[in-house]
């Protein structure tokens, strides 16, 4: 990879590894555990993200003129299009039924993690938008090298987003659904935001959910394998009912646990003594991201109760601002997650392809925009006037 002037060295390494776990995490921060250097480690460790599972590793790495590592992006040469969750199945068979290459591509990401978060990653201290700039030229460079037709930043930070527009990308919007903490005491206190219906309605799933089974919510030296395990087989029962691929395997949960006990939060139901099912979350700095969800049988609200309330309830007692729910899902509105922005920049090297790339992004985020505002106004959960409260942590 070529110099990037002024005595900053722009490399790529083929593993996590290659990087000492401190150099990395300088860059990525303490605020979000999908982007630390065990994370990714885990996944590459287990096999969960390789190349033989089609992710690639191709981390972008830039070196001070001492040798320290002042910047950083994950990356992945892949050779199809799933784990990612933002779809652009369409674009590769448009592409290639026009006769072009779509594979393999680059993605900038986090596998198998709708989660917002940082993709370029520049240490405290340093020159951010000189080492972000040079980040974004290590990843165009290592697209000439790799001859890829197309490099995708996604789930990034919209001030990331905007740089990378600046060098030639393309911007798409995304649409999740987040409940935000504005300084509650309480569970009761949040309710008394809703409406009296959906309040009403709350209650009643809640108390549904905790007739059934008995909730466990699980984090740190409390954690056990025997926990994880048993999680594993939730997230193996939810992958065969929906005829999905199981992209993580037992070995990424195992590593999870005995690397990042004390970001893991794990909410585990259990009936007549045995684990029936159950949600996993991690915590960032002042959010806690839901991720995976499972259960071997069925059990009325259960979902609702594991998914998002507990949450709700984690989120209050560790003054955290914000819960992110993972993907899609508009039946979250209703439990007081709203709809949210999601953000990704696609750089195509076919100047005919991306001019048909940059009309779709550009009427996708007129719709998706109109959406959100509809949603909002129309389903939202809150009473009048409710949201007028700041915010927890300012955010």
């Amino acid at each position: 990879m070529p110099d990037s002037g002024d005595s900053v060295t722009v490399k790529v390494v083929s593993g996590i590894d290659e990087i000492p776990a401190a150099a990395w995490d300088a860059c990525a921060g303490p605020d979000n555990p999908f982007v630390s250097h065990a994370f990714l480690q885990a996944m590459e460790d287990s096999g969960s993200a390789c190349a033989e599972s089609g992710w690639a590793p191709q981390h972008v790495v830039i070196e001070d003129a001492d040798g320290r590592v002042a910047g950083a992006v994950p990356c992945y040469l892949k050779n199809h299009s799933y784990g990612e969750y933002v779809f652009d199945w369409g674009w590769a068979d448009a592409y290639e039924r026009a006769g072009g290459r779509y594979y393999p591509k680059l993605q900038c990401s986090v596998p198998f993690s709708p989660v917002t978060g940082p993709r370029l990653l520049v240490r405290e201290g340093d020159d951010a938008p000189r080492i972000r700039q040079g980040l974004i030229a290590g990843l165009m460079a290592l697209a000439e090298k790799r001859k890829v037709a197309t490099l995708h930043v996604t789930f990034c930070h919209e001030d990331e987003w905007d740089a990378l527009e600046e060098a030639g990308f393309l911007k798409r919007m995304g649409q999740q659904f987040h409940w935000h903490n504005r300084g509650y005491e309480n569970f009761e206190d949040f309710l008394g935001e809703l409406s009296s219906r959906k309040r009403k309605a709350v209650r009643k799933e809640r108390r549904e959910a905790n007739e059934e089974v008995d909730i466990q919510v699980l984090s740190g030296e409390a954690l056990k394998d025997e926990h994880m395990e048993a999680f594993y087989r939730f997230y193996l029962d939810t992958v065969d009912r929906r005829w999905a691929h199981a992209y993580l395997n037992r070995k990424f949960f195992r590593l999870l646990r005995e690397r990042m006990a004390e970001r893991i939060v794990l909410v585990l139901a259990m009936h007549d003594g045995e684990y029936v099912g159950g949600a996993l979350n991690l915590r960032g700095s002042d959010t806690l991201y839901g991720r995976n969800w499972g259960c071997i049988e069925r059990f009325n609200k259960l979902y609702f109760e594991a998914c998002f309330y507990r949450a709700i309830d984690y989120a209050i007692e560790h003054g955290l601002a914000k819960v992110e729910a993972g993907a899609q899902g508009p039946h979250k509105i209703s439990r007081g997650y709203l709809p949210s922005a999601t953000y990704s920049a696609h750089w195509i090297r076919d100047t005919g392809f991306r001019d048909a790339v940059a009309d779709f992004a550009a009427r996708e985020r007129r719709e998706i925009l109109f959406e959100m505002e509809h949603l909002t106004e129309q389903r939202s959960p809150y009473r009048r006037g409710a949201l007028s409260t700041p915010v927890k942590g300012g955010g």
